[in-house]
């Protein structure tokens, strides 16, 4: 039977995958042993790769509202519509009157990788919103500050450190997020089997919890105020030493002073931790021959997720381990521009604008997620009336849904760029269907640069594109195209332009490998069958490795472009040159977190948790993934639930500033006492979308317990995690 190769495309580990072929359908899938880098693991997602593909619910054709109701169109009509509304609106109202949103899935694809950028470009719109700020911005804010670059994301020496420090991460169930490491586990269980250490901090005892040596059992919330106090302790005790990094990083002093109140004495009560254990962390961290600290979700969707991620950099640092073997190093993916030379650079800055309504500075070209149902709905002079959302369900991921559903009845127009009719995309005017995954060629450009090893893989499409379908890539030129006034040209041309523009830079950089050459000859030697695959060709050319797409297409299974290397100082972009460890904005956001330190607590709060088998709100239509201990229920310690009179199996009401929820209750003391978790991405049960499995088992979606007011104000992402809540049993 034939088999084809594929990177799995359903969470961040990009397994590598073999597909099982019959005619132009996949029957199986398994994990690709001979994968230069996930190397044979799977996990359920990654099996059910051929019912995800052939979801009878993914939509074959675009729709096109008429008489207030979504038609089949001709991708012709589809894309006449949006071209013949979109650019009038922009005219009138001026390019803010667009808003875009982009999903999560858009990391997943190369067509969400390559066109994006240029489609907002086109628009010039500053209402951008992306699955970022109800996640991973605050990383991206901390990067950006201490080293210049937000995309400068250092990840843990998994295959050689010797202790990791985790806090708000279950790789076990997620695979790791700004990690992409395939089999996390069995690396995690590789370390302890050399002698390595493990401490995870989490207030849940969650399955990667239960294999760490030391569980903290931490209060919600509370990651920055134990952060600064390791920090504290460091100094205190005299365990700092930067090592390789001495004459690189300014501001160490600074740092010391700024944590001089953060003791683990005065962190305890409000960490929920004795002081002896956080010294004894300390203590191990910087003793140990390697290590690595590292923090996700949990930490960063919380009221100081900068200031977290920004202590999780500044422990590596202080310890010696950011940049070294077996601690915090930075990925260096194959089309990454081929390295400047080490020097100052332009920094980064926040805030450059502001929204509209409620004036929330913009963090890496983007505006929180959370205000765009304000920036809908409020009347005035750059009033968003347009909306492009790609492979985003907002109504679903983002606070408050229901305000946001009601908003987007409001807009003038909508197009979608999705496979479904999901919670938003059934507000849409024009929906434009990608083809499932197994019809589209693969690269990784986001999750190679955070990649615990460096390596290139290539896949093209396993299956010939199905008649009546439209290739992502090409959808996207098109839809760029439609905005840009230039509807009807060849979709080449978006491509075309795109390489020619990254040339005519390219050929004047002394470190490029174009350096001096004629961009139009240059240009001619490019292979690939389509525009995509010609700009993936020059972006391995213009890379550190000198690859080319021939050359990945020779090695089915990768290219291996070996360990983690040291790349300080070469990667910083600092207007200093250097790692500046305290910048402005996260000291002026510290007497915020000092104000923390005597807050009195709340008497219960929820976290989200993940599940092996779900990716966000985007999975739960696949039968294999919707079912068994993949369930939306509120788990509740046994002291709660006695103290509250909750039953296990039996319903509860949960309640919260943006609503409340019904739910069933799951009684366990995998959750510590005073926290409640309920599932992010459910809440299936809107009418007028296309998802029958999902719609069977809806359960209630998590986000809507917030009114968008609770934000991390450096990021703008929205607190999704550790927020007040109050749980009653329903009679």
């Amino acid at each position: 039977m034939p088999t084809a190769p594929r990177i799995c495309p359903l969470c961040e580990a990009t397994c590598g995958l073999t597909l099982t072929i019959e005619g132009t359908r996949v029957t199986g899938a398994r994990g690709d042993r001979d994968d230069v880098f996930s190397q044979g693991f799977i996990c359920p997602k990654g099996a059910s790769f051929g019912e995800v593909d052939s979801d009878p619910d993914r939509l074959r054709t675009p729709l096109v509202r008429k008489d207030g109701v979504l038609q089949e169109a001709t991708w012709a009509e589809a894309f006449d519509t949006v071209a013949a509304r979109i650019r009038p609106l922009v005219d009138a109202h001026g390019p803010n009157a667009v808003g875009i949103v982009l999903g999560n899935p858009n990391v997943h694809t190369m067509a969400g990788a390559l066109y994006p950028p240029l489609l907002i470009g086109a628009l010039r719109t500053r209402n951008l919103f992306t699955a970022s700020t109800l996640d991973q911005m605050p990383k991206h804010v901390s990067s950006g500050l201490l080293f210049g670059d937000p995309f400068a994301v250092p990840v843990p020496d998994l295959d050689r450190t010797a202790h990791l420090l985790m806090l708000g991460a279950n790789p076990l169930e997620s695979n790791g997020s700004l990690c992409t490491a395939p089999d996390f586990p069995g690396k995690l269980k590789a370390l302890r089997k050399r002698g390595g250490t493990l401490t995870v901090v989490d207030p849940r005892r969650t399955r990667t919890a239960r294999l760490a040596d030391r569980h903290l059992p931490i209060r919600p919330g509370a990651d920055a105020l134990f952060l600064a106090a390791l920090t504290h302790a460091l100094f205190d005790e005299d365990l700092t030493d930067l090592g390789a990094l001495d004459g690189h990083v300014e501001g160490v002093e600074e740092v010391r002073e700024a944590v001089r109140e953060f003791t683990p004495e005065a962190v305890a009560a409000a960490c929920d931790l004795d002081a002896p254990t956080i010294r004894t962390v300390a203590r191990e961290l910087a003793a140990a021959p390697s290590a690595a600290v590292y923090g996700r979700i949990g930490s960063s969707t919380v009221s100081h997720g900068t200031l977290a991620s920004w202590l999780v950099d500044v422990l590596n640092v202080l310890t010696g381990n950011l940049d070294r073997p077996g601690g915090a190093l930075f990925p260096l993916s194959a089309t990454t521009p081929a390295p400047r030379p080490a020097g100052p650079g332009k920094g980064f800055a926040l805030g450059r604008w502001t929204s509209r309504v409620s004036g929330h500075p913009e963090a890496k070209g983007e505006l929180p997620m959370a205000a765009l149902a304000e920036e809908i709905e409020t009347e005035g002079e750059g009033r968003i009336r347009a909306l492009i959302t790609i492979a985003g369900n907002p109504v679903l991921s983002a606070p408050d849904g229901r305000r946001l559903d009601a908003a987007l009845e409001a807009l003038d127009f909508m197009v979608a760029v999705d496979p479904y009719l999901n919670e938003t995309t059934r507000h849409a005017d024009v929906v434009l269907p990608p083809p499932p995954p197994s019809q589209s060629a693969h690269f990784d450009f986001a999750f190679n640069g955070f990649a615990v090893h460096n390596q290139a893989r290539f896949t093209p499409a396993a299956v010939p594109l199905e008649e009546g379908r439209m290739d992502e890539c090409e959808i996207h030129a098109r839809l760029v195209l439609a905005v840009s006034g230039m509807h009807g040209a060849s979709p080449s041309a978006v491509d075309d332009l795109a390489i020619e523009t990254t040339l005519a830079k390219a050929v004047t950089q002394e470190y490029s490998p174009a350096h001096g050459a004629d961009p139009r000859a240059f240009a001619a030697t490019l292979t690939g069958a389509t525009g995509a695959e010609r700009r993936l060709d020059l972006m391995l050319r213009l890379g550190p490795y000198g690859l080319t797409l021939d050359a990945l297409r020779e090695q089915p299974h990768g290219v291996d472009l070996g360990p983690l290397m040291r790349r300080v100082p070469q990667i910083l972009k600092t207007r200093s040159g250097r790692i500046e460890l305290l910048p402005e904005p996260l000291a002026a956001d510290l007497p915020r977190l000092r104000a923390a330190l005597d807050a009195r607590p709340d008497a219960l709060v929820l976290v989200g948790r993940r599940h092996l088998r779900s990716n966000n709100s985007w999975l739960h239509n696949a039968p294999s993934l919707n079912g068994g201990s993949n369930r939306c229920t509120l788990q509740v310690h046994p002291d709660d639930a006695d103290r509250l009179g909750l039953a296990d199996g039996k319903p509860a009401r949960i309640s919260a500033e943006g609503g409340e929820l019904d739910v069933e209750v799951e009684i366990t003391d995998a959750v510590r006492s005073g926290v409640v978790s309920l599932p992010h991405g459910w809440g299936h049960d809107r009418p007028g979308t296309r998802l029958t499995v999902a719609a069977a088992r809806p359960g209630v979606n998590v986000n809507q317990l917030l009114d968008g007011s609770r934000l991390d104000p450096l990021s703008g992402t929205a607190v999704l995690n550790g927020f007040p809540v109050v749980v009653s049993p329903l009679l």
